[in-house]
């Protein structure tokens, strides 16, 4: 069982470049997978899995720990060796997505990402969010980054939407029909991964309503990034924010607005 953290880090510019750094060759390993001739496997959960997301969790995890070793990281890859009853007084660990958007990178859309959280107190005070094929990098930590300058208004009457490029539902469908009815123009946006969560932090999407399953590393990361740009995660229909390192780390539905 890793060590409790007894006192909160203090991230720097340098832990930033670091993590920075870190992103991009777990993203070299993903891509050298994304151009080969992959196989597919299958989780527990039936949810897919390849060669690449190994590889992206060993370079993180290898690296995570050999910078703040006594600080705990859960990572999608690994959570099994971590039940609540060993983390359930973590106040503070890193929380991992090596691949988000796995079924984005089978399709070769290039939809998919590399997130990295820093949780404190069920809380994300620090995220990245990579995407490798495009080279896009979303940085935010607390009382390091500057907030992002305020994106400009939609115009007058519209709405734009992001939604789950795999994951549409029945629900999806009543949401959009209903904000049909309220705005002269409903836009909806497409878009895999924990980008949709982006799109809302840049201001390119007004809102992101989640209606089916996600878990806490697929939203942590870009829920720092959103922050840092004034908007919130919220469970839907509350205006309760979205909590980490639950005993059941499935996320509820959420928007992000």
């Amino acid at each position: 069982m890793p060590p409790i953290q007894a006192h909160y880090m203090h991230l720097t510019e340098q832990d930033l470049k670091y993590l920075e750094e870190t992103c991009r060759m777990a993203g070299r390993e993903i891509l050298d997978v994304y151009e080969s001739d992959f196989a597919v496997e299958r989780k527990d959960d039936r949810s897919p899995l390849t060669e690449a997301d190994l590889r992206s969790h060993r370079v993180i995890l290898e690296r995570l720990r050999e910078r703040w070793p006594r600080t705990p990281v859960l990572s999608e890859e690994a959570a099994a060796e971590f039940p609540y009853e060993v983390r359930r007084d973590w106040e503070e660990f890193w929380l991992v997505d090596p691949l988000d958007g796995t079924k984005e990178f089978i399709k070769r859309n290039g939809q998919f990402t590399v997130n990295i959280a820093l949780i404190r107190n069920r809380r994300p005070v620090a995220g990245l969010v990579y995407a490798p094929v495009t080279g896009k990098l979303y940085v935010a930590a607390e009382g390091v980054t500057p907030p992002p300058p305020p994106p400009a208004p939609p115009p007058d009457g519209v709405l734009r939407v992001a939604g789950s490029l795999s994951h549409h539902s029945p629900e999806m469908d009543a949401y959009l029909a209903e904000q049909r009815r309220r705005y002269r123009e409903v836009r909806f946006t497409l878009m895999g991964s924990s980008l949709k969560i982006c799109l809302v932090a840049e201001g390119k999407a007004d809102v992101y309503p989640r209606f089916g399953p996600t878990m806490e590393w697929d939203t942590a990361a870009a829920h720092a990034i959103v922050n840092a740009a004034g908007r919130h995660i919220y469970r839907y229909g509350t205006r309760e924010e979205l909590t980490y390192n639950k005993e059941d780390l499935r996320n509820p539905w959420f928007i992000v607005c």
